[in-house]
């Protein structure tokens, strides 16, 4: 009788590139060396760490023709003081 073994196939994690110490200022902000994008966004995790994901914002041209519009109108209304009276949240402050 012939048994065949499987190869075990183990899991690679994360590969730590580059590690530093970093401590946060009085508002608890830290800088993050060569930092390739500008946005991050941030995930605390429930064992302490945070995970750090880039985020790209939207280019131009993925924003329609017809929205762009509306927003040039919008901002020229503005300008000339054609806006809605302002709005009362006072009922709405503690």
């Amino acid at each position: 009788m012939t048994t065949l073994l499987e190869a075990t196939r183990h899991k690679v994690g994360p590969v730590v590139v580059e590690e530093y110490d970093v401590a946060a200022d009085a508002k608890k902000r830290i800088s993050l060396r060569r930092a390739k994008t500008k946005y991050f966004r941030v995930r605390s995790l429930s064992d302490g760490s945070f995970l750090l994901e880039p985020r790209v914002l939207v280019a131009p041209k993925a924003i329609s023709p017809r929205v762009l519009r509306m927003l040039d109108r919008s901002a020229e209304n503005l300008k000339m003081g054609v806006a809605s009276p302002p709005i009362d949240l006072t009922p709405f402050q503690d």
